[in-house]
């Protein structure tokens, strides 16, 4: 056994935790089938959104991790149940009153608003492949509506009505007594209007695996369970595909957690064997609402690459799958940031601090390195002050600070200088405000300007600084181009005028400088930004030109 497996196998990252679960289940060797298949979920009622990526992202990284402790053949599917009746038109698409008239009828069969698929449910089915296949995703896309209708449901969906008793005492019991009276694990799909009925049953014949149900006007019909004429309903549905399939591991949020028990008897009365679950938390949007496909809350996935990359965003889905998280774009800049932060520890870290890092879960072992000179939130900063329009103008400031970086050596750090413009102009900008300083306050940022013009001021400051901290060691040398000289002499001006605690002197920079609550290590800053910049950036504040502009 080889090092890597043999810490893998002890490892508390989540995803190997699930991993060793699956692995329990193939203890005496692989299944039948030859694979061990993971499944994911999709119901395409609306536009995929980040929630959607998430699981798939999620469940790759049990995969990955599964496939670091087993040699057993591996299969991602991700099952889309576009047979589904539209119950509502969502809000978020064009022309939205049109679909009104296509109300029940299989998703499938709804003409597509944006007018670039045969169907809505093509549609979304397409927007959400898209976004898997740029992120580099192993899957198998299902579709339902062929699934069914191609006749690969079939053997299921007879054991269905041949267990039909069976699993309508499962159901009942999870129902009210209302709901229960009219119940039928079954959904056809009305010959004449195309409608998915919801329909009690008058009689399932397992001679002819067919059903007979009345529609809404009162007419009697008989259809046959296969080929398409009849869907399960979603709880049915969902342990009847582990059956079908022999799924052995899937996700959802924790409104099927519920549910669980249910999906599981059935999986069983069709003859199969339940999967392994896991069951996350839901993602909220900046008023802790959950997000939602329909209403097009929080972020969606093509506004998060607006701003920042895959990577990064996979970064955020790692992190406690297991806790409420808020789903904004004010969490986009910290994700990117901790991303890369990671990136960087990874390539000190030992076996076992590695497959523990959220990057190995990422990227399935195979990490790259960081080529971020600059974190993003400091990208940000520099084009607020710099009033950069473009990527290019945001790079010459990174030229400065790093002769050496090019776009072809430093990708990353070139594609967020591009995310920092987009991001700064749609959510900083407008949000920003500034406000004048006190005396106190103009007092110390005029002696910074000066600690800034002269190296003798600047070791003048610092000296004051040791001598009110009781610091005896000797001052540094002068540099105005060190990050840690420059951030040692704005923190020496804090201490000399009596900012406490000190992030109130960190706090008037930014906003006064800024106009931000939050903002850079400010050494850090003036190093990047270059000391004459930052020095006409104090002076123009202290004018009140800013606040005159807010």
């Amino acid at each position: 056994m080889s090092d890597l497996r043999e810490e893998a196998l002890k490892s508390k990252a989540w995803p190997f935790e699930e991993a060793r679960r699956i692995a329990k289940r193939y203890a005496k060797g692989a299944p039948e089938k030859g694979y061990v298949l993971f499944e994911t979920g999709y119901g395409p009622s609306g536009l995929p959104h980040i929630g959607t990526f998430g699981e798939v992202a999620r469940t790759t990284m049990v995969k990955r991790a599964f496939e670091e402790i087993s040699d057993i053949p591996t299969k991602l599917i991700c099952f889309s149940d576009d047979l589904d009746g539209l119950r509502k038109v969502p809000s978020n698409v064009p022309n939205p009153e049109a679909l009104e008239e296509h109300l029940q009828r299989p998703l499938t069969s709804v003409p597509d608003p944006f007018g670039t698929h045969d169907s809505f449910g093509e549609h979304n089915n397409a927007m959400l492949r898209r976004f898997l296949d740029t992120f580099g995703f192993e899957y198998e896309f299902y579709s339902a509506k062929e699934f069914y209708g191609t006749g690969q449901f079939d053997e299921i969906l007879k054991k269905a009505v041949d267990n039909y008793d069976a699993i309508m005492k499962i159901m009942l019991k999870s129902l009210r007594e209302e709901r229960a009276a009219t119940y039928s694990i079954f959904l056809p799909i009305h010959p004449e209007t195309g409608r998915v009925l919801y329909v009690p049953m008058k009689k399932v014949c397992a001679e002819t695996y067919t059903v007979t149900f009345d529609d809404e006007e009162g007419k009697e019909w008989t259809l046959p369970v296969t080929g398409g004429n009849v869907k399960l309903q979603w709880k049915p549905d969902f342990g009847a595909r582990w059956a079908a399939l022999g799924v052995d591991f899937e996700m959802y949020g924790k409104e099927h957690a519920t549910n669980e028990k249910i999906y599981d008897a059935i999986c069983r009365a069709l003859g199969g064997r339940q999967p392994e679950h896991f069951s996350y938390e839901l993602f909220l949007d900046e008023n802790g609402q959950k997000i939602s496909k329909s209403s097009g809350n929080g972020v969606s996935i093509d506004q998060w690459l607006t701003y920042a990359s895959t990577e990064s965003l996979a970064y955020f889905m790692y992190q406690k799958p297991k806790t409420a998280k808020r789903m904004h774009f004010d969490v986009i800049p910290k994700a990117v940031d901790e991303y890369h932060q990671q990136l960087r520890a990874y390539e000190g870290q030992d076996a076992k601090q590695r497959l523990n890092n959220p990057v190995w879960h990422i990227h399935g072992g195979d990490v790259p390195t960081s080529d971020m000179l600059v974190p993003f939130t400091m990208l940000l900063n520099i084009a607020s002050v710099s009033n950069a329009e473009d990527r290019d103008t945001l790079w010459e400031f990174i030229k400065k600070y790093a002769p050496d970086a090019t776009p072809e050596s430093n990708p990353s750090m070139y594609q967020a200088a591009g995310f920092a413009v987009a991001y700064f102009n749609d959510f900083v900008k407008p949000a920003k405000t500034y406000r004048a300083p006190n005396d106190q306050e103009r007092a110390a940022l005029n002696d910074l300007v000066a600690a800034l013009k002269s190296p003798e001021a600047a070791l003048e400051a610092i000296a004051k600084k040791n001598a009110i901290v009781g610091n005896e060691d000797p001052l540094p040398e002068v540099d105005f181009a060190s990050d840690e000289f420059l951030q040692s002499v704005v923190f020496a001006i804090g201490k000399i005028h009596g900012f406490e605690p000190l992030r109130a002197w960190f706090g008037t920079i930014y906003e006064v400088l800024l106009g931000e609550k939050q903002g850079p290590r400010f050494g850090s800053f003036i190093a990047l930004y270059g000391v004459e910049n930052s020095i006409e950036l104090i002076e123009q504040a202290l004018t009140g030109a800013f606040v005159s502009q807010g």
